[in-house]
């Protein structure tokens, strides 16, 4: 369900397609990596993506930029389209293990050839869905105590 509707995908550095690489068969954690404890959910860097395409469209200019950077080192200067405040604790693995799904908080990813932010991560947001799912509503769920 879209509870919320950015008025436009913005123009990345770099376009892809989640919905081209889903249709192919590749899975949201082949690429978007989850180090431990879990909280964090990674952007790929472009090393991981010329693991394919140093023989995939290797020879398309899309492909020849992201290789640019994958030599340099440099990381892709992507625009968040999702990103939580740095007063917000969230932890993936935890929304994972309760029965979240990517889309619950990003949307039908599979579905774009860019994104927008879909879903509200608003704290009015994430508190409906809180509700919804009957999971805590308690301040420290998702703050820090502050001392």
């Amino acid at each position: 369900m879209l509870l919320f509707a950015e008025a436009e995908a913005p123009l990345q550095p770099i376009p892809y397609s989640h919905k081209q690489h889903v249709a192919l068969g590749l899975k949201c954690k082949e690429c978007h990596s989850m180090p431990d404890p879990g909280e964090i959910m990674g952007i790929p860097e472009a090393s991981k993506c010329m693991a394919c395409h140093r023989s995939i469209k290797k020879d398309s200019p899309v492909i020849q930029k992201l290789a640019a950077f994958a030599r340099s080192g440099r990381p892709v200067p992507w625009i968040r389209v999702y990103q939580m405040p740095g007063y917000v604790e969230f932890g993936h693995k935890a929304h994972l293990d309760a029965g979240a799904a990517c889309e619950t908080c990003h949307g039908p990813v599979a579905e774009r050839d860019r994104l927008a932010r879909e879903v509200d991560i608003s704290m009015t947001g994430c508190m409906n869905c809180h509700r919804a799912n009957k999971a805590s509503l308690a301040c420290i769920t998702c703050h820090e105590e502050r001392k």
